[in-house]
């Protein structure tokens, strides 16, 4: 499948202009909402699934890049696991919380870097040189153009690094479904997009607790954020019925087209033909270690979000 990667500049006032506009989901205000209930236990939940993902148990002497870094929550927990960490993010208010985390949890930390940028524009992400570790877990689907995105993370990768990146599983049926959901949460007046999200809330959590009950696990540990990388889950919802700019793709789609970059598939874990995001660890060649790294298939994600 051939994909158009036009670049494409961005600014955080621009982001602030399409939230305003309604054509971007406040993913920022979320994250504040968010922050207020950030806890010990989901910073040690969210350290324990990146070890999981990358299969790397420390991140000493590695740098890493956070592209849209959110809350701030996974910049945290790659620099408590020893990275260098550069984080960036498009909307601003996401800056602020990420801001927010450093000086709560790292005051005065020197390797943690932090600013606006967007993945989108190719002058700012060639200032951010190369990492060994660039991230972008459930981002470059919500920038309006995915595929120039994902192309535009891969040039910060250096030679024998890691991209990994999570994105929103093709569903044939659903996706337009979901599609039609975002824009009415977009369309919809401030005070009653809640009314949309909650039914939605309650379905997931409902079906959620339902399957842990099946597999003989406490139904508290999702609430808690246990085995959600440390996420809450009406958050979460909120991010799910409300993301959008929204796009995705199928694992092969993102194999295929990252393999044309000149990566190799390392890790993958998929939602099966479910909703929710993809997560793979991508591996660029390096001319010293030409050997392709073997594939490691990762246990099978939950319904999300």
């Amino acid at each position: 499948m051939a994909h158009t990667t036009t670049p494409v500049a961005g600014s955080s006032t621009g982001a602030l202009d399409e939230i305003r506009r309604g054509e971007r989901f406040a993913f920022g205000a979320n994250w504040r909402q968010f922050l207020d209930e950030l806890t010990p236990a989901r910073i040690a939940e969210a350290m324990d699934s990146m070890r999981e993902l990358l299969g790397i148990h420390q991140l000493q002497e590695k740098s890493f890049l956070d592209i849209g870094s959110g809350s701030g929550l996974f910049s945290l927990a790659a620099r408590r696991l020893g990275a260098r960490v550069h984080s960036f993010d498009f909307d601003p208010q996401s800056v602020a919380c990420t801001e927010q985390l450093r000086a709560e949890f790292q005051p005065g930390d020197r390797d943690w870097r932090i600013e606006t940028g967007s993945v989108l524009d190719t002058v700012f992400i060639a200032s951010v040189g190369r990492h060994d570790v660039v991230y972008s877990w459930g981002v470059l689907h919500h920038t309006g153009a995915m595929w120039q995105a994902i192309t535009n993370a891969t040039s910060a990768v250096a030679p024998g690094g890691m991209l990994v990146v999570a994105l929103y599983n093709r569903q044939p049926l659903l996706t337009p479904f979901w599609v039609g959901t975002k824009r009415l949460y977009q369309a919809l007046p401030t005070l009653l997009r809640p009314l949309l999200v909650f039914p939605f809330f309650l379905l997931f959590a409902l079906l959620g607790f339902a399957a842990d009950l099946v597999k003989w696990r406490s139904p508290l540990d999702r609430w808690r954020g246990r085995r959600r990388r440390g996420m809450r889950m009406y958050r979460d919802a909120v991010d799910w019925v409300g993301g959008w700019p929204f796009e995705v793709a199928s694992p092969a789609e993102v194999v295929e087209f990252c393999r044309a970059l000149g990566f190799r598939l390392a890790r993958i874990r998929t939602v099966g033909g479910r909703h929710g995001c993809n997560e793979f660890v991508l591996r660029r060649a390096d001319p010293a270690d030409p050997a392709a790294p073997a594939v490691v298939s990762l246990p099978r994600m939950g319904r999300a979000p």
